[in-house]
């Protein structure tokens, strides 16, 4: 039967394979896919700071409800990652489960979310390369340079090897992770070992401060699950992919968690405020006495935002690989190199779609945390969608193949609940524009998806 006639949502690498280097990679670089997809130090970085204008002392707070709704969602995901591998990740367990229309959303909210993803970090690297620029030099660079430096380099990676990225983006993660740990804990030193009464008690919090930062604070975790999209190319990938998806949920999280509490610490009392300063780190090891820390972090944010970048891409290449699979797009994205074993054509779409938006804003004049900003908020109604839907997925698939137990069914629910919760949260207040209109276009965005669906049916 020719590609173009196969029935929407048939999977073909089902039997024949998806021409991609089978069981190349440990559990520490299926790890590292997770971990790098997250981008830890651009958190303490970027969005910690954006999360306690909002929450105030209540910042630890948000961070430790934000890690137990996607601790529910790795426990959700873990199920489905036990008994399957395939490098749909999220999509494939949705299409196992739901009927086709629910796989395409999944898919299409999927694919949004980590291409967003990318283009909202390498916005993070051009802005923290200026910062080192203007250090080093006196001057900026121009930033659709250094996008072109990251995306080109991002792509070219994800399309040569991907034992190679993996290893590369390990490497990058543990070297900056280390760097922060160095400066938070020189903060709290200097501070002295006591516990600080104002975030413990909540002084000045306000419910509503919570539950808005919380929206900021998910955005600090999705991508956890993208070592799901290794199906093929991790070793024992039903035990490795799970663990790594629960082990980045919960690591990361009290990195987050223990970050959150020392910068606040840290910036106690200090003018300009913590979300009032462009490099909060480098802020905090001028003020521990520790320069050059501050240096090595700023370096360590650029590559963590490169290495995210990297990551995002390889991940949305192999959903877009299932999608051609699928039959939701064109058969020829679902090729793999014939050398590299790795799906070129899916990884040169990608990176292309992440390289397109923020150089049409960075052309604009609009700045890189404006941006990280604005493709992140998107990226999270991606995601969110996505983990939503795999948790309906998650009992209606264990009713058609096992016993559905209680159980699992309170799990699938709770976790459901956080993720609509927190999908309500981004909308309501209403935030300022151009937040308010991101709604919009990702509901556009996906209407075009579903209406491609319905053709392709036809």
């Amino acid at each position: 039967m020719p590609p173009e006639t196969v029935p929407v949502l048939a999977d073909r690498g089902a039997t024949t394979g998806y021409g991609l280097r089978k069981q190349v990679l440990g559990p520490w670089e299926t790890l590292a896919q997770s971990v790098s997809a997250i981008a830890p130090t651009a958190s303490p970085a970027m969005t910690i700071p954006l999360v306690f204008a909002l929450s105030g002392n209540g910042t630890w707070l948000t961070y430790l409800l934000a890690t137990l709704a996607m601790t529910l969602v790795g426990l959700v995901i873990g199920c489905f990652a036990r008994r399957s591998a395939s490098p749909g990740s999220l999509f494939t367990y949705t299409a196992e489960s739901m009927p086709g229309w629910a796989a395409c959303v999944s898919a299409w909210a999927l694919l949004l979310a980590y291409v967003a993803t990318a283009s909202s970090v390498a916005a993070g690297f051009f802005n923290y390369a200026n910062v080192l620029a203007q250090a080093a030099l006196g001057r900026s660079l121009s930033p659709v340079m250094l996008l072109v430096i990251a995306v080109l380099a991002a792509g070219a990676m994800a399309y040569r090897d991907i034992k190679l990225s993996a290893e590369a983006m390990l490497w990058m993660e543990g070297a900056s992770v280390t760097c922060i740990v160095a400066i938070l804990s020189l903060t709290v030193w200097k501070h002295g070992l006591h516990f600080d009464m104002a975030q413990l008690s909540l002084h000045g919090v306000k419910p509503s401060g919570i539950g808005l930062g919380i929206v900021l604070a998910l955005f600090s975790f999705v991508g956890f699950e993208s070592a799901t999209t290794l199906g093929e190319e991790a070793r024992n990938p039903l035990v490795t992919i799970p663990r790594a998806v629960l082990q980045c949920a919960v690591g990361c999280g009290v990195f987050f968690v223990l970050s959150a509490y020392a910068e606040v610490v840290g910036f106690r009392g200090v003018h300009p405020g913590l979300q009032e300063v462009a490099a909060p780190l480098h802020a905090l090891a001028a003020m521990a006495g520790v320069n050059l820390l501050g240096v090595l972090v700023d370096i360590g944010a650029m590559v963590s935002l490169f290495a995210c970048t990297l990551a995002c891409i390889t991940a949305a290449s192999r959903v877009l690989l299932l999608m051609a699979h699928r039959g939701l797009v064109p058969a020829g994205l679902g090729r793999t190199h014939a050398r590299n074993e790795t799906p070129h054509a899916a990884v040169v779409i990608t990176a292309a779609a992440t390289f397109i938006p923020p150089v049409l804003l960075a052309a604009r004049g609009v700045s890189g945390g404006d941006i990280y900003g604005w493709m992140g908020a998107l990226a999270t109604y991606g995601f969110l969608t996505a983990y939503a839907l795999v948790c309906v997925a998650l009992p209606l698939h264990l009713r058609r193949v096992e016993t559905v137990s209680p159980g699992v069914l309170l799990l699938s629910l709770a976790a459901f609940l956080a993720m609509v919760l927190a999908m309500a949260g981004s909308v309501y207040p209403i935030p300022a524009a151009p937040y308010s209109w991101l709604p919009y276009i990702y509901l556009g965005y996906l209407a075009l998806g579903l209406s491609w669906y319905g053709l392709r049916r036809t």
